[in-house]
């Protein structure tokens, strides 16, 4: 166990100190006892270290706002423990940093395991608008519905105490800390850059996980010049709590047979224990793996709607949709036309890309004054839309409702009327968690 300032990670080693060291990184809500079930074998061969990111397993709640400020920390707890070079087996957003850790450090991964994992984790307003449900309604209903994104129905309905261990786990996290991993996963994106990652790489799958399924693991076999997919039957999103033997049986044959020679001295110049290489099974096995499956084409990163231009326009369109949310945003640039488009430009490069963009107040901030102009002016449109962006940008439903009484006195009780009952319906809709 550890001390933990606020630049590193609380962690733990297990197995032989002159081992290679082996890395696993958790799930968003998750901590490091999702491994427990691999360490046993694990430290046969390696010296095992486990990390919890800010906020969770009891951790100091020190949020992190990207995925590479998280590989940063890991990195910078590393170094004080004198380790240079190790493999790295991530599930979900430990696979994130895992392949930050790869594309921004390829120096120091050996050997690299995505489990869950994916280039771009759903959308951006999907991961801002589980922040908006945090922040209004805390943990819990996040909690509650872990169970149904982690685990099938069955292994659920049967595995009660696992099943309640995951929901208390998710309900024990720093909200905070959660919400920043939330917005970090929003902003991550390394489509375009799968090609620069140098490492033998596994990408593991459940067959049946619905949150980063096998359409997103044949997209980084696709994209990483050597990468391998294994798909577990029976298995959803947290594979390695679900089917442990099988996750184990496959990170010991890809780490065993796929480690690059290490340089490093603080490694002891060591290389893991060679072990047979794997069959590839291409069809369905009486083994609880199925192994190495096709590499499927490369899939392209999508088109970002909008003329690119200038710096001014993509700094702009950024924060629009960071603001406003890619389905607003899409709605907006699909419906303009040759009479429409250059307003979109001027509002994208001038509102968006120079005042939004301007230093002197946060993003709350601005929230509040555009939420009070709009009350004055009567827009009860854009007032909508800039509630839900108030939201996203970390103003309470109560801070909202202040800003509004506020606007009441000094713009006119009618106008705060009107205004009251839009914000009502668009707080409800936002922070109402979907069943």
């Amino acid at each position: 166990m550890s001390e933990t300032p606020m630049n590193t990670l609380q962690y733990r080693f297990d197995g032989p100190e002159d081992a290679p060291v082996l890395i696993l990184g958790a799930s968003l809500g998750t901590t490091w006892h999702m491994w427990d079930r691999q360490i046993p074998e694990l430290v046969k061969q390696w010296r095992v270290f486990r990390f919890d990111m800010p906020g969770h397993g009891g951790a100091p709640a020190h949020p992190c706002g990207s995925v590479g400020e998280l590989a940063d920390r890991l990195l910078a707890t590393l170094d004080e423990l004198g380790v240079h070079r190790f493999g790295y087996a991530g599930c979900a957003f430990g696979g994130a940093i895992g392949a930050e850790l790869a594309l921004r450090h390829p120096h120091r991964v050996a050997s690299l395991a995505l489990i869950a994992a994916s280039p771009r984790f759903g959308t951006a307003d999907e991961f801002r608008q589980r922040g908006v449900i945090v922040r209004s309604n805390g943990l819990d209903p996040i909690a509650r519905s872990a169970p149904d994104r982690w685990f099938t129905p069955g292994f659920a309905a049967a595995q009660p105490a696992i099943t309640d261990w995951a929901v208390q786990m998710v309900r024990t996290t720093d909200p905070g800390c959660y919400i920043a991993a939330c917005e970090a996963l929003a902003a991550f994106d390394v489509r375009a850059e799968l090609g620069r990652i140098g490492v033998p790489t596994l990408v593991l799958v459940g067959s049946e996980d619905q949150v980063t399924g096998q359409g997103e693991a044949r997209t980084l076999v696709a994209g990483i010049p050597d990468a391998r997919l294994a798909v577990v039957p029976g298995a959803s999103h947290l594979a390695p709590v679900e089917q442990p033997a099988a996750v184990t049986d496959l990170l010991v044959r890809h780490f065993s047979t796929a480690w690059q020679a290490a340089a490093d001295a603080t490694m002891g110049g060591q290389s893991a224990l060679a072990a047979t290489p794997p069959k590839p099974v291409l069809g369905p096995s009486p083994a609880p793996v199925s192994a190495v499956a096709e590499i499927g084409p490369v899939e392209q990163p999508e088109a970002v709607p909008g003329k690119a231009g200038t710096d001014l326009y993509d700094a702009g369109i950024k924060v629009r949709r960071e603001v406003l949310g890619d389905a607003h945003v899409d709605r907006v640039l699909a419906a303009a036309d040759e009479f429409s488009g250059d307003f979109q430009e001027l509002v994208t490069r001038y509102a968006w890309g120079e005042i939004w963009n301007r230093p002197g107040l946060d993003r709350r901030s601005r929230s509040c004054v555009t939420l009070t102009a709009l009350v004055a002016g009567g827009h009860l449109d854009e007032l909508a839309f800039h509630t839900r962006a108030a939201l996203r940008n970390g103003l309470t439903p109560a801070e909202i409702k202040e800003v509004l009484l506020q606007a009441a006195v000094y713009c006119g009780v009618p106008a705060a009327n009107s205004a009251f009952k839009v914000a009502q319906a668009v707080i409800r809709e936002e922070t109402t968690p979907q069943e």
